[in-house]
Protein backbone atom coordinates (compact mmCIF):
# COMPACT_ATOMS: atom_id res chain seq x y z
CA UNK A 1 0.00 0.00 0.00
CA UNK A 2 1.13 3.57 -0.95
CA UNK A 3 2.16 5.76 1.64
CA UNK A 4 0.65 8.93 1.29
CA UNK A 5 -2.31 8.75 -1.70
CA UNK A 6 -4.99 10.97 -3.19
CA UNK A 7 -8.92 9.64 -2.42
CA UNK A 8 -11.89 10.70 -4.36
CA UNK A 9 -14.32 11.06 -2.45
CA UNK A 10 -17.05 11.96 -5.42
CA UNK A 11 -18.67 8.49 -4.94
CA UNK A 12 -18.90 8.10 -1.30
CA UNK A 13 -21.82 8.05 0.36
CA UNK A 14 -21.39 10.11 3.28
CA UNK A 15 -19.53 12.70 1.10
CA UNK A 16 -22.75 13.07 -1.60
CA UNK A 17 -24.97 13.38 2.38
CA UNK A 18 -22.64 16.10 3.41
CA UNK A 19 -22.49 17.89 -0.13
CA UNK A 20 -26.46 17.88 -0.32
CA UNK A 21 -26.57 19.82 3.42
CA UNK A 22 -24.18 22.02 2.30
CA UNK A 23 -25.65 23.48 -0.44
CA UNK A 24 -29.36 23.57 1.55
CA UNK A 25 -27.76 25.22 4.15
CA UNK A 26 -25.65 27.35 1.39
CA UNK A 27 -22.70 26.60 3.22
CA UNK A 28 -18.97 25.77 1.69
CA UNK A 29 -19.41 22.63 0.69
CA UNK A 30 -16.71 19.74 2.02
CA UNK A 31 -13.54 18.83 0.37
CA UNK A 32 -14.00 16.05 -2.06
CA UNK A 33 -10.32 15.10 -2.42
CA UNK A 34 -8.90 13.72 0.82
CA UNK A 35 -5.28 12.82 1.12
CA UNK A 36 -4.31 9.94 3.49
CA UNK A 37 -1.25 8.37 4.68
CA UNK A 38 0.34 7.07 7.28
CA UNK A 39 2.82 8.60 10.04
CA UNK A 40 6.18 7.92 11.29
CA UNK A 41 4.09 5.86 14.21
CA UNK A 42 2.13 4.15 11.27
CA UNK A 43 -1.09 6.14 12.46
CA UNK A 44 -3.39 6.96 9.94
CA UNK A 45 -3.62 10.30 8.94
CA UNK A 46 -6.26 12.03 6.72
CA UNK A 47 -6.83 15.64 5.16
CA UNK A 48 -9.63 16.96 2.32
CA UNK A 49 -8.92 19.51 -0.16
CA UNK A 50 -11.74 21.65 -2.43
CA UNK A 51 -9.25 20.88 -5.29
CA UNK A 52 -6.99 18.12 -6.64
CA UNK A 53 -4.00 20.41 -6.94
CA UNK A 54 -3.97 21.37 -3.85
CA UNK A 55 -4.30 17.67 -2.63
CA UNK A 56 -1.10 16.51 -4.98
CA UNK A 57 0.98 19.71 -2.90
CA UNK A 58 -0.27 18.31 -0.05
CA UNK A 59 0.85 14.70 -0.79
CA UNK A 60 4.04 15.89 -2.21
CA UNK A 61 5.04 17.76 0.98
CA UNK A 62 3.89 14.58 3.18
CA UNK A 63 6.08 12.87 1.46
CA UNK A 64 9.17 14.79 1.75
CA UNK A 65 8.94 15.10 5.12
CA UNK A 66 8.44 11.39 5.90
CA UNK A 67 11.54 10.52 3.73
CA UNK A 68 13.58 13.37 5.42
CA UNK A 69 11.90 12.91 9.01
CA UNK A 70 10.75 16.45 9.12
CA UNK A 71 7.11 15.32 9.08
CA UNK A 72 5.25 16.68 12.04
CA UNK A 73 1.61 15.99 13.24
CA UNK A 74 0.27 19.30 12.70
CA UNK A 75 -1.83 18.30 16.29
CA UNK A 76 0.73 17.25 18.33
CA UNK A 77 1.57 21.42 17.65
CA UNK A 78 -1.73 22.12 19.49
CA UNK A 79 -0.48 21.08 23.05
CA UNK A 80 0.06 25.13 25.16
CA UNK A 81 2.90 25.42 26.33
CA UNK A 82 1.81 24.96 29.77
CA UNK A 83 1.49 21.15 28.59
CA UNK A 84 4.27 20.80 27.10
CA UNK A 85 5.95 22.52 30.19
CA UNK A 86 4.93 20.04 32.56
CA UNK A 87 6.17 16.46 30.85
CA UNK A 88 9.05 18.66 30.38
CA UNK A 89 9.17 19.30 33.84
CA UNK A 90 8.90 15.24 34.58
CA UNK A 91 12.71 14.89 32.39
CA UNK A 92 14.42 16.96 35.37
CA UNK A 93 14.52 14.50 38.25
CA UNK A 94 18.26 13.78 37.22
CA UNK A 95 19.22 17.29 37.73
CA UNK A 96 20.63 19.27 41.25
CA UNK A 97 17.57 20.00 43.14
CA UNK A 98 18.71 23.49 43.16
CA UNK A 99 18.45 24.07 39.55
CA UNK A 100 15.19 21.77 38.97
CA UNK A 101 14.04 24.60 41.70
CA UNK A 102 15.24 27.66 40.12
CA UNK A 103 13.53 25.97 36.45
CA UNK A 104 10.50 25.57 38.09
CA UNK A 105 10.61 28.77 39.90
CA UNK A 106 11.44 30.65 36.43
CA UNK A 107 8.84 28.67 34.35
CA UNK A 108 5.79 29.74 37.07
CA UNK A 109 6.92 33.36 37.66
CA UNK A 110 8.06 34.57 34.15
CA UNK A 111 7.83 32.16 31.22
CA UNK A 112 4.18 30.94 31.97
CA UNK A 113 2.30 34.08 32.45
CA UNK A 114 3.37 34.82 29.05
CA UNK A 115 3.36 32.05 27.00
CA UNK A 116 0.97 29.16 28.99
CA UNK A 117 -1.86 29.39 27.02
CA UNK A 118 0.05 29.52 23.63
CA UNK A 119 0.19 26.54 21.18
CA UNK A 120 3.32 25.62 20.78
CA UNK A 121 2.78 25.42 16.89
CA UNK A 122 1.88 29.25 17.80
CA UNK A 123 4.83 30.90 18.87
CA UNK A 124 7.44 32.66 16.90
CA UNK A 125 10.64 33.83 16.66
CA UNK A 126 9.86 36.90 16.26
CA UNK A 127 7.87 37.23 19.13
CA UNK A 128 10.13 35.78 21.41
CA UNK A 129 12.80 37.87 20.44
CA UNK A 130 10.15 40.96 21.53
CA UNK A 131 9.62 39.37 24.69
CA UNK A 132 13.16 39.00 25.43
CA UNK A 133 13.48 42.97 24.41
CA UNK A 134 10.73 43.55 27.07
CA UNK A 135 12.15 41.58 29.74
CA UNK A 136 15.00 44.11 29.58
CA UNK A 137 12.99 47.58 29.20
CA UNK A 138 10.96 46.39 32.12
CA UNK A 139 7.91 46.22 30.17
CA UNK A 140 7.03 42.52 30.16
CA UNK A 141 4.59 42.73 33.28
CA UNK A 142 7.53 43.30 35.75
CA UNK A 143 8.44 46.59 37.88
CA UNK A 144 11.73 46.68 37.03
CA UNK A 145 14.32 45.99 34.20
CA UNK A 146 15.63 42.44 34.98
CA UNK A 147 19.70 42.11 34.43
CA UNK A 148 21.37 40.64 31.10
CA UNK A 149 21.92 37.57 33.62
CA UNK A 150 18.91 36.95 34.50
CA UNK A 151 17.08 37.74 31.10
CA UNK A 152 19.50 34.79 29.63
CA UNK A 153 18.38 32.35 32.37
CA UNK A 154 14.42 33.17 31.71
CA UNK A 155 15.54 32.96 27.97
CA UNK A 156 17.27 29.70 28.25
CA UNK A 157 13.91 27.98 30.06
CA UNK A 158 11.58 28.99 27.45
CA UNK A 159 14.14 27.52 25.50
CA UNK A 160 14.24 23.98 26.72
CA UNK A 161 10.82 23.52 27.17
CA UNK A 162 10.40 24.41 22.87
CA UNK A 163 13.19 21.90 22.64
CA UNK A 164 11.25 19.68 24.51
CA UNK A 165 8.31 20.08 21.79
CA UNK A 166 10.88 19.67 18.89
CA UNK A 167 12.44 16.30 20.34
CA UNK A 168 8.73 14.93 21.10
CA UNK A 169 8.09 15.76 17.10
CA UNK A 170 5.53 18.33 17.92
CA UNK A 171 7.28 21.27 16.11
CA UNK A 172 9.66 21.20 13.61
CA UNK A 173 12.66 23.59 15.30
CA UNK A 174 12.80 25.71 18.45
CA UNK A 175 11.36 29.20 18.08
CA UNK A 176 13.63 30.52 20.82
CA UNK A 177 16.66 29.33 19.12
CA UNK A 178 19.49 32.41 17.95
CA UNK A 179 17.26 35.24 20.21
CA UNK A 180 19.65 38.13 20.38
CA UNK A 181 20.24 38.50 24.22
CA UNK A 182 21.86 41.22 26.16
CA UNK A 183 25.17 40.65 26.53
CA UNK A 184 26.40 40.44 30.26
CA UNK A 185 28.29 42.93 32.42
CA UNK A 186 31.19 42.09 33.92
CA UNK A 187 31.44 41.79 37.72
CA UNK A 188 34.75 43.39 39.12
CA UNK A 189 36.29 40.83 40.96
CA UNK A 190 37.83 41.43 44.78
CA UNK A 191 41.22 40.22 45.21
CA UNK A 192 42.88 40.32 48.59
CA UNK A 193 46.49 40.60 49.37
CA UNK A 194 48.03 38.59 51.41
CA UNK A 195 47.66 41.22 54.39
CA UNK A 196 44.14 41.75 53.70
CA UNK A 197 43.42 38.25 54.38
CA UNK A 198 45.49 37.78 57.99
CA UNK A 199 43.52 40.50 59.30
CA UNK A 200 40.14 39.28 57.62
CA UNK A 201 41.12 35.94 59.27
CA UNK A 202 41.70 37.47 62.53
CA UNK A 203 38.57 39.52 62.88
CA UNK A 204 36.72 36.36 62.20
CA UNK A 205 37.37 34.90 65.45
CA UNK A 206 36.50 30.96 65.43
CA UNK A 207 36.18 31.03 61.21
CA UNK A 208 39.53 32.08 61.13
CA UNK A 209 40.59 28.79 60.03
CA UNK A 210 37.36 28.90 57.12
CA UNK A 211 38.75 32.35 55.92
CA UNK A 212 42.20 31.29 55.05
CA UNK A 213 41.11 28.00 53.45
CA UNK A 214 38.43 29.59 50.99
CA UNK A 215 40.92 32.77 50.41
CA UNK A 216 44.03 29.98 49.92
CA UNK A 217 41.77 26.99 47.80
CA UNK A 218 39.12 28.89 46.31
CA UNK A 219 36.12 26.24 47.26
CA UNK A 220 33.02 27.42 46.62
CA UNK A 221 30.68 27.84 49.64
CA UNK A 222 29.15 24.93 49.21
CA UNK A 223 31.92 22.82 48.75
CA UNK A 224 33.58 24.44 51.72
CA UNK A 225 30.65 24.03 54.44
CA UNK A 226 30.26 20.19 53.33
CA UNK A 227 34.22 19.14 54.20
CA UNK A 228 34.39 16.78 56.52
CA UNK A 229 37.32 15.35 58.55
CA UNK A 230 37.89 12.46 57.09
CA UNK A 231 38.42 14.62 53.34
CA UNK A 232 41.31 16.42 55.07
CA UNK A 233 45.24 15.03 54.27
CA UNK A 234 47.32 16.89 56.98
CA UNK A 235 50.16 14.52 55.68
CA UNK A 236 49.60 15.21 51.55
CA UNK A 237 48.40 18.72 52.76
CA UNK A 238 45.33 18.07 50.34
CA UNK A 239 41.60 18.64 50.82
CA UNK A 240 39.39 16.02 48.80
CA UNK A 241 36.34 17.92 47.57
CA UNK A 242 33.64 14.76 47.21
CA UNK A 243 30.53 16.90 47.85
CA UNK A 244 28.70 19.82 48.02
CA UNK A 245 25.65 21.62 50.23
CA UNK A 246 22.95 22.64 48.31
CA UNK A 247 20.35 24.94 49.33
CA UNK A 248 16.52 23.96 48.47
CA UNK A 249 13.05 24.95 49.90
CA UNK A 250 13.33 22.25 52.57
CA UNK A 251 16.74 23.29 53.52
CA UNK A 252 19.82 22.09 52.90
CA UNK A 253 20.97 18.97 50.91
CA UNK A 254 24.43 17.07 50.19
CA UNK A 255 24.79 16.49 46.10
CA UNK A 256 27.74 16.40 44.34
CA UNK A 257 30.21 18.89 43.49
CA UNK A 258 29.64 21.71 40.88
CA UNK A 259 30.34 20.34 37.43
CA UNK A 260 30.18 16.76 39.12
CA UNK A 261 33.17 16.39 39.04
CA UNK A 262 35.71 15.49 42.26
CA UNK A 263 39.02 16.77 43.25
CA UNK A 264 41.77 17.75 45.33
CA UNK A 265 42.95 21.24 46.19
CA UNK A 266 46.37 22.02 47.85
CA UNK A 267 46.68 23.27 52.11
CA UNK A 268 49.34 25.83 52.82
CA UNK A 269 51.59 24.16 54.92
CA UNK A 270 51.31 26.44 57.32
CA UNK A 271 47.80 26.73 56.93
CA UNK A 272 48.03 22.64 58.04
CA UNK A 273 49.48 23.93 60.61
CA UNK A 274 46.40 25.44 61.90
CA UNK A 275 43.48 22.65 60.47
CA UNK A 276 45.20 20.07 63.21
CA UNK A 277 43.54 20.87 66.34
CA UNK A 278 40.30 20.84 64.15
CA UNK A 279 40.60 17.04 63.02
CA UNK A 280 42.92 15.42 65.60
CA UNK A 281 40.59 13.33 67.27
CA UNK A 282 37.33 13.61 65.47
CA UNK A 283 35.32 11.25 63.41
CA UNK A 284 35.87 11.34 59.58
CA UNK A 285 32.26 11.74 58.96
CA UNK A 286 31.70 15.08 60.96
CA UNK A 287 31.78 18.41 59.14
CA UNK A 288 35.32 20.72 59.66
CA UNK A 289 33.28 23.68 60.12
CA UNK A 290 29.98 23.79 62.08
CA UNK A 291 27.01 26.13 63.56
CA UNK A 292 27.67 27.48 66.81
CA UNK A 293 25.28 24.84 68.07
CA UNK A 294 26.77 21.97 65.59
CA UNK A 295 25.24 21.31 62.49
CA UNK A 296 25.72 22.49 58.70
CA UNK A 297 26.57 26.10 57.94
CA UNK A 298 24.00 27.90 56.27
CA UNK A 299 25.57 30.74 53.57
CA UNK A 300 23.15 33.36 54.89
CA UNK A 301 23.59 33.16 58.55
CA UNK A 302 27.33 33.17 58.50
CA UNK A 303 27.64 36.01 56.01
CA UNK A 304 25.11 38.49 58.36
CA UNK A 305 26.57 36.97 61.77
CA UNK A 306 30.21 36.73 61.57
CA UNK A 307 31.71 37.59 57.39
CA UNK A 308 30.31 40.58 57.24
CA UNK A 309 31.43 42.34 60.82
CA UNK A 310 34.72 40.95 60.31
CA UNK A 311 34.93 42.34 56.84
CA UNK A 312 34.45 46.07 58.70
CA UNK A 313 36.61 45.20 61.54
CA UNK A 314 38.82 44.60 58.93
CA UNK A 315 38.84 47.41 57.11
CA UNK A 316 37.98 46.15 54.04
CA UNK A 317 33.58 47.17 54.06
CA UNK A 318 34.25 49.41 50.77
CA UNK A 319 35.75 46.33 49.03
CA UNK A 320 32.46 44.51 48.54
CA UNK A 321 34.29 41.07 49.77
CA UNK A 322 31.50 38.23 50.02
CA UNK A 323 32.62 34.15 51.06
CA UNK A 324 32.24 33.28 47.02
CA UNK A 325 34.69 36.50 46.50
CA UNK A 326 37.32 34.61 47.85
CA UNK A 327 37.42 32.69 45.02
CA UNK A 328 38.99 35.58 43.00
CA UNK A 329 41.31 36.09 45.93
CA UNK A 330 42.58 32.18 45.58
CA UNK A 331 42.86 32.65 41.70
CA UNK A 332 44.79 35.98 42.01
CA UNK A 333 47.30 34.58 44.86
CA UNK A 334 47.49 31.63 43.13
CA UNK A 335 48.50 32.81 39.87
CA UNK A 336 51.15 35.58 41.41
CA UNK A 337 52.87 32.86 43.17
CA UNK A 338 53.75 31.07 39.06
CA UNK A 339 50.39 29.30 39.01
CA UNK A 340 50.09 27.75 35.22
CA UNK A 341 45.86 27.77 33.64
CA UNK A 342 46.13 24.20 34.20
CA UNK A 343 46.53 24.03 37.94
CA UNK A 344 44.54 26.83 38.55
CA UNK A 345 41.89 25.43 36.95
CA UNK A 346 41.90 22.31 38.87
CA UNK A 347 42.00 24.05 42.11
CA UNK A 348 39.29 26.04 41.18
CA UNK A 349 36.96 23.19 40.00
CA UNK A 350 36.47 24.76 36.23
CA UNK A 351 34.62 22.53 33.85
CA UNK A 352 37.75 23.61 30.97
CA UNK A 353 40.67 26.16 30.87
CA UNK A 354 38.82 28.53 28.66
CA UNK A 355 36.65 29.43 31.39
CA UNK A 356 39.54 29.60 33.48
CA UNK A 357 41.17 31.93 30.99
CA UNK A 358 37.61 34.14 30.41
CA UNK A 359 37.54 35.08 34.63
CA UNK A 360 41.51 35.22 35.31
CA UNK A 361 43.58 35.61 31.99
CA UNK A 362 43.93 39.75 32.53
CA UNK A 363 45.62 38.33 36.35
CA UNK A 364 48.62 36.16 34.04
CA UNK A 365 51.77 38.04 34.05
CA UNK A 366 52.46 39.04 30.15
CA UNK A 367 55.60 36.75 28.94
CA UNK A 368 55.41 37.84 24.89
CA UNK A 369 58.93 39.56 25.17
CA UNK A 370 60.63 36.60 27.53
CA UNK A 371 58.91 34.13 24.86
CA UNK A 372 60.38 36.59 21.79
CA UNK A 373 63.93 36.42 23.36
CA UNK A 374 64.30 32.71 24.05
CA UNK A 375 62.94 32.83 20.46
CA UNK A 376 66.26 35.19 19.40
CA UNK A 377 68.51 33.26 21.19
CA UNK A 378 67.91 29.62 19.89
CA UNK A 379 67.26 31.12 16.70
CA UNK A 380 71.17 32.56 16.71
CA UNK A 381 72.04 29.03 17.95
CA UNK A 382 70.71 27.51 15.40
CA UNK A 383 72.53 29.93 13.23
CA UNK A 384 75.80 29.73 14.43
CA UNK A 385 75.42 25.75 14.31
CA UNK A 386 74.81 25.77 10.42
CA UNK A 387 77.81 28.36 10.25
CA UNK A 388 80.06 25.80 11.79
CA UNK A 389 78.76 22.68 9.56
CA UNK A 390 79.17 24.79 6.32
CA UNK A 391 82.40 25.14 7.21
CA UNK A 392 83.20 22.23 8.04
CA UNK A 393 81.83 20.48 4.90
CA UNK A 394 83.68 23.10 2.85
CA UNK A 395 86.78 22.04 4.55
CA UNK A 396 85.79 18.27 3.92
CA UNK A 397 85.20 18.79 0.53
CA UNK A 398 88.74 20.82 0.03
CA UNK A 399 90.50 17.64 1.46
CA UNK A 400 88.40 15.09 -0.87
CA UNK A 401 89.76 16.90 -3.70
CA UNK A 402 92.47 14.89 -5.81
CA UNK A 403 94.65 17.86 -6.47
CA UNK A 404 94.65 19.59 -2.71
CA UNK A 405 95.64 15.81 -1.40
CA UNK A 406 98.20 15.20 -4.13
CA UNK A 407 99.64 18.71 -2.58
CA UNK A 408 99.66 17.91 0.97
CA UNK A 409 101.23 14.56 0.52
CA UNK A 410 104.39 16.16 -1.73
CA UNK A 411 104.96 18.83 1.22
CA UNK A 412 104.36 21.92 -0.34
CA UNK A 413 102.86 24.21 -2.72
CA UNK A 414 99.85 25.29 -0.72
CA UNK A 415 99.61 28.07 1.80
CA UNK A 416 98.21 26.59 5.24
CA UNK A 417 94.54 27.32 5.46
CA UNK A 418 93.80 30.25 7.46
CA UNK A 419 91.99 30.49 10.92
CA UNK A 420 88.65 31.01 11.06
CA UNK A 421 86.13 32.82 13.92
CA UNK A 422 85.60 29.30 15.15
CA UNK A 423 88.99 28.59 15.31
CA UNK A 424 88.95 25.38 13.04
CA UNK A 425 92.36 24.28 11.60
CA UNK A 426 92.94 21.42 9.35
CA UNK A 427 95.96 19.24 10.55
CA UNK A 428 98.90 19.03 8.27
CA UNK A 429 100.60 15.63 7.64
Amino acid sequence: MARVWIEDRASHKEYKEALAKAKAAKRQPPGRWRVRWYDMGGKARSKTFARKPEAEHHVHQVEARLRDGTYRDASAGKATLAEVAEKWKATLSGLEPTTRETYEDTLRVHVLPRWGSYQVRGIEWEDVAEWVGQLVAGTAGHHRPLSPGRVGKIHQVLSLVLGHAVRAKRIPANPAAGVPLPRPVPRDHVYLTHGQVERLADAAGPYRVLVLLAAYTGLRWGELSAVTVGAVDLGARRVSVRQAYKKTRDGLVVGMPKTHERRKVPILRSLADELAPLVDGRKPDELLFTAPRGGPLYGDNFRSRFFTPAVKAAGLGDLGVTPHKLRHTAASLAIASGADVKVVQTMLGHKSAVMTLDLYGHLFPDRLDEVADRLDRERERRAALQRIANALLAERRRLEDPRSRLRLIEGGGETPPQSNMYGIRTARP
